[in-house]
């Protein structure tokens, strides 16, 4: 929850391969405040069956840049192989088949704002944007 001190983020992930949540994907938090300074980690956790994160910690107050690391690559791996097994670029992704087996999404933030950034992904491309 944000305060007037501080700001707050949550995100969550849905599979466009598939058209439904990425469950099981674990992502990282890490906050810095300012652009000079070094990244520190908040704390991390998993997305549920909805494809949401509901416990990622508190922003810091002073926090001016946050990082959300998404794991993607057990995602596809586990998850995903057998919609991935037709896919005729799997050939040319590298060792494991997963072409993105991370993401990191990297923002500015505001005290008292909430920032909501959801993750729109697949096998082959993904994007994100400021939710509500």
């Amino acid at each position: 929850m944000s305060t007037a001190t501080t700001a707050s983020v949550s995100t969550h992930i849905l599979d466009t391969s598939v058209g439904r949540p990425a469950e099981g994907v674990a992502i990282s938090l890490s906050s810095r405040s300012g652009t000079g300074a070094q990244w520190v980690a908040l704390g991390a956790s998993k997305t549920d069956a909805d494809g949401r994160c509901k416990d990622l910690p508190a922003l810091p107050e002073g926090t001016t840049h946050v990082r959300l690391d998404f794991e993607t690559e057990a995602y596809f791996e586990t998850k995903q192989a057998d919609a991935q097994q037709d896919a005729p670029a799997n050939r040319d992704s590298g060792a494991s088949g997963v072409f993105f087996p991370e993401v990191a999404i990297t923002f500015a933030v505001v005290p008292g704002e909430h920032y909501h950034v959801p993750l729109l992904l697949n096998p082959f491309g993904y994007s994100v944007y400021r939710g509500s």
